[in-house]
C-alpha cells in the first residue's frame, strides 16, 4: 500500500479518538439517545485505541499548545515513558535533517493548516535515541475546526522507524533456502551497474546456470535431499566468488546467476565454468554414493554481444541453446543475423488471422515404391501464403511457432485438413494413400493429443491406417518414456510411425528396438554424396539392413536423380522420396499422380 494512504488511515484513526473524547450533544437530546451515543463513542474510541496501540509507528496527538491529547504505546517506548507519566508538553525527540537538528516548532510550521487536513511527509531523517541514530520517516497532519477539549486545532505526529523496513528489504532480496541474493537483488544490481557503465570501459559477463535433470532428481531422491544439493552448491559458489571476483544470485529453484562486472577475456570465463562443472561431478555424496551432477550454462557479454537491456534475456537464450544440446553444455550467446527481413512478432500475430483466412495450405510430396515406382504414400508439408510477404518459407515460420506454442494449433489444423482430404478422395473415387504428418514435441507433451487424433478420425469416419506421423530421432529421445507411451497408443489405433531424419542425431541403433515406430526415414544428408562416398554407402546400407532385420521398412528422402534412385533400390530401400519423383505440390497437382 502507498505510504501516504496507509498513514492517512493511521492519522484518521488518531483523529477519531481525539474527536470522540469531547463529543457533546444538544440539550434537547433524550437520556436514552445520550446513553446510546455515549456507548457508541466509548466503543469507537476503544476500537481505534486498540488499533493504534498495536501499531509499529509512534503516534502522538497534540492540541494547539503542543500539549499531549493522545499517545500510543510505541511512542511511549520511543520516549522512554512506558511506566512513567507523560509530561503535559510533548518532549520532542531530537530529529536530524542533513546534520541539522529540527525543532518541533520548525516541523509544525512547515505544515499549512487546512480546514480538513494536510498530511506532510518527511523522509531521510535521523532520530537520536539513547546515543544512537535511527533512520525514520516523519508524518505530520494539522486539523482545525474540530472540537478538541474545547480547542479548535489538532496536530498528529507519526514517526516511522525505517530501520525495520531496511531489514525487511534485505530479507526480501535473499533466497529463502540458500540465503543468496535473489532475482530482486540481481535486477537492482544490474540497474546500478548499467547506470555507471558509461564511466568505465568495462566488459560484463552474465552467466545463467541450471542443474540438469533437477525435477527427475527430486522425484528420485526427494525434496529434502535436493534442497541440500542446492544449499551445498550455493555454499561452493559463494566460497569461490571472491577468488574469481563474481557476484552470485539464486534466482529460481535450481537456477543460479553469476555476474562478472569486470572481465578481460572469454578464456577466463570458460576456465571458471569448467572448474564449476568439474566440482559438480563430486559435489554431493548421498549414502556413500557420489551423485554425478552437471549444469547447463548460458553466457551473455556486454558490450560484445548484448545491449544492457537484453543482457539477462540473451543469457537465458544461450542457456536454452545449451540445454537443447544435452547435459553439461556451456553456450555463449551469439546474435542471430536474420537473412530475412521479417518482423517475427508481426509474423506471430499474423498466424492467428492467417489460419482463419485460409492462408495456410497443405502441399503433398509423393513417396513411391522403389521396385514398382507406384505412389504408396505422401508427406504433408505446410505452406503459408502471406497477404503481404507472399510465400513465407517454413524454416522461417515453423521455429516461431515452436517457440510460441502455436505449433500445437497448427498441428491440429494440418491433421484436420489431411483427414478431410482423405474423405474427399474416398467420395470422389480417387486412389487413397496414407499421408504422413510431422509431429512436434509440444503436441506430444499434451495429455489430450492421442485422444484428439482419435476423435478427429471418428468424426470424419476415416481409417487410422491412412494417417502416419513422423517424429525426429532427437525429439523422440527428449522424454523417451513419455514419447514411447504416446506413440504406442497411436500404433494401437492403426497409425504408422516414421522415425524421421535417421542418422543425423545421436540416437544409437539400439534405440530402434525401443521406439514403437515401424518405418525408418534416412535423412537426405546421408545420401546426397552416396554416388561418390563409400563411407556414406556403407552407413546407408547398414541402416537398411538393420532396419529390415527388426521388421522395419525404410524410406530414403532427398533422392534427386535416376542414378541415386537405382543405387538405393539395389541396396534394398523400400520407398523413395525426393525431387527426382516430385517436389511438394498443391493437392490438385498431387491428385494427378493418384490418377496414374
Amino acid at each position: 500500500m502507498d505510504n501516504n494512504i496507509l498513514m492517512g488511515t493511521t492519522v484518521a484513526a488518531a483523529c477519531a479518538i481525539a474527536s470522540g473524547l469531547t463529543y457533546s450533544f444538544s440539550k434537547s437530546s433524550t437520556k436514552k439517545k445520550i446513553s446510546f451515543y455515549e456507548k457508541y463513542i466509548k466503543d469507537t474510541i476503544g476500537f481505534y485505541d486498540e488499533i493504534l496501540d498495536i501499531s509499529t509507528d509512534s503516534i502522538v496527538m497534540l492540541d494547539e499548545n503542543n500539549e499531549v491529547v493522545y499517545i500510543n504505546n510505541c511512542m511511549k517506548r520511543l520516549l522512554g515513558f512506558e511506566n512513567k507519566d507523560i509530561p503535559k508538553s510533548f518532549p520532542m525527540p531530537t530529529i536530524v535533517n542533513d546534520n541539522k537538528v529540527m525543532t518541533l516548532e520548525e516541523i509544525l510550521s512547515s505544515v499549512k493548516i487546512n480546514p480538513y487536513r494536510n498530511l506532510t511527509y518527511f523522509d531521510h531523517l535521523m532520530i537520536e535515541i539513547s546515543n544512537r541514530k535511527v533512520p525514520i520517516a516523519l508524518y505530520v497532519s494539522q486539523y482545525k475546526n474540530i472540537d478538541l477539549l474545547g480547542k479548535r486545532q489538532a496536530r498528529v505526529i507519526v514517526i516511522r522507524d525505517k530501520q525495520g523496513e531496511k531489514e525487511k528489504e534485505k530479507l526480501d532480496q535473499k533466497h529463502k533456502l540458500t540465503k543468496l541474493p535473489n532475482h530482486i537483488k540481481l535486477q537492482k544490481d544490474l540497474q546500478n551497474i548499467f547506470v555507471k557503465l558509461h564511466l568505465h570501459d568495462h566488459k560484463i559477463a552474465l552467466i545463467v546456470m541450471e542443474l540438469d535433470n533437477f525435477s527427475s532428481l527430486r522425484a528420485i531422491i526427494g525434496y529434502e535431499a535436493t534442497n541440500n544439493i542446492l544449499i551445498t552448491f550455493a555454499d561452493y559458489l559463494n566460497s569461490i566468488s571472491k577468488d574469481f571476483s563474481f557476484n552470485i544470485y539464486h534466482t529460481m529453484h535450481n537456477s543460479f546467476v553469476l555476474l562478472l562486472n569486470d572481465i578481460n577475456n572469454e578464456t577466463d570465463i570458460y576456465s571458471l565454468l569448467n572448474l564449476i562443472q568439474e566440482k559438480l561431478k563430486s559435489l554431493y555424496k548421498m549414502e556413500n554414493s557420489i551423485l554425478h551432477l552437471t549444469a547447463s550454462m548460458g553466457i551473455a557479454l556486454y558490450p560484445d554481444n548484448s545491449s544492457t537491456g537484453e543482457l539477462l534475456n540473451n543469457a537465458y537464450k544461450a542457456l536454452a541453446q545449451s540445454e537443447s544440446r544435452g547435459h553439461g553444455w556451456i553456450e555463449m550467446y551469439k546474435p542471430i543475423i536474420k537473412e530475412h527481413g521479417y518482423d517475427e512478432l508481426k509474423l506471430y500475430n499474423d498466424m492467428h488471422a492467417g489460419l482463419k483466412r485460409n492462408e495456410f495450405e497443405i502441399f503433398y510430396q509423393p513417396i513411391v515404391d522403389s521396385k514398382t515406382r507406384h505412389i504408396v504414400s505422401a508427406e504433408a508439408l505446410i505452406r503459408w501464403k502471406h497477404p503481404e510477404h507472399g510465400m513465407v518459407r517454413p524454416d522461417i515460420f515453423i521455429p516461431i511457432m515452436e517457440k510460441t506454442g502455436f505449433i500445437i494449433k497448427l498441428g491440429r489444423y494440418i491433421l484436420e485438413e489431411v483427414i478431410k482430404q482423405q474423405k474427399r478422395w474416398e467420395l470422389f473415387k480417387f486412389k487413397q494413400v496414407p499421408v504422413s504428418i510431422n509431429l512436434s514435441l509440444a503436441e506430444l507433451e499434451k495429455d489430450s493429443f492421442v485422444r484428439s487424433v482419435e476423435v478427429q478420425l471418428q468424426n470424419h469416419n476415416v481409417s487410422a491406417e491412412l494417417i502416419k506421423y513422423e517424429i525426429t530421432e532427437g525429439l523422440a529421445m527428449e522424454n523417451e518414456e513419455r514419447t514411447n507411451q504416446q506413440l504406442a497408443e497411436l500404433r494401437k489405433m492403426g497409425i504408422n510411425i516414421l522415425l524421421d531424419d535417421f542418422g543425423t542425431g545421436y540416437t544409437s541403433f539400439s534405440y530402434l528396438k525401443r521406439i514403437p515406430a515401424n518405418i525408418v526415414k534416412i535423412d537426405r544428408s546421408l545420401v546426397i554424396n552416396i554416388l561418390t562416398s563409400s563411407t556414406d554407402q556403407g552407413i546407408t546400407q547398414a541402416i537398411i539392413d538393420l532396419s529390415h532385420s527388426i521388421g522395419m521398412k525404410v524410406v530414403v528422402e532427398g533422392v534427386e536423380d535416376e542414378h541415386m534412385f537405382n543405387m538405393l533400390r539395389d541396396m534394398g530401400a523400400d520407398y523413395i522420396q525426393g525431387y527426382y519423383i516430385s517436389r511438394p505440390v498443391p493437392v490438385f497437382e498431387f491428385q494427378k499422380f493418384l490418377r496414374k
